[in-house]
């Protein structure tokens, strides 16, 4: 159940064995089907999740429509960051587009994890490292990117979401339409 997890954190830190069954301790393993919610705009998120089967998608409402900010498929941290980060009410939601196996870890639990195993604040700084580097490789690629090289570049790093993910929410996440999501890809072709 930790395999992945495990393989995930390797780079950051290693545990021993007494810290591997203090860090899975403080995981509960949880299924989710698909289309379940497990977080709503204006929850405080009291939850990370790890991905160990399935995806996930983060995003935004306005105006009636949902906006994709991210898709966290195995093998990766999910979570409405800022939320969970201030225990206050968010504006993201997050749910599962398709059947989940899902590690769960409570803010509370990862405070404990950071008074009893030290090494935790330098796996979550790296992890936010990371997080921090993927978000603005985001951010620049809206501001200097047009549509198309925002799609392309999603195709060379996510071509299994191409299968997994709906159109028309790929399309919300380049910040596009889905018909000019169609046209472009049809000039690709």
């Amino acid at each position: 159940m930790f395999q992945l997890l495990y393989s995930y954190i390797h780079p950051f830190v290693q545990f021993n064995d007494r810290e591997k069954k203090i860090f899975e301790s403080a995981f509960t393993f949880r299924q989710v089907p698909k289309k379940f919610k497990l977080i709503e705009v204006g929850d405080v998120a009291r939850e990370f999740y790890f991905v160990n089967k399935g995806l996930l998608r983060l995003y935004y409402e306005k105006d009636g429509e949902e906006i994709a900010a991210f898709f966290f498929r195995e093998g990766l941290f999910a979570g409405s960051y800022d939320s969970f980060l201030r225990q206050q009410p968010g504006i993201q939601a997050l749910d599962a587009l398709e059947d989940a196996d899902l590690l769960v870890l409570t803010k509370e639990r990862l405070e404990e994890l950071y008074t009893v195993l030290p090494v935790m604040n330098v796996l979550t700084r790296k992890i936010s490292e990371q997080r921090f580097i993927n978000s603005q490789l985001i951010l620049s690629s809206f501001i200097l990117d047009s549509p198309e090289e925002r799609y392309r570049k999603f195709e060379m790093t996510n071509k299994d979401l191409l299968q997994r993910v709906p159109q028309h929410m790929i399309a919300s996440f380049l910040g596009i339409t889905p018909v000019s999501l169609s046209r472009i890809r049809k000039r690709i072709l």
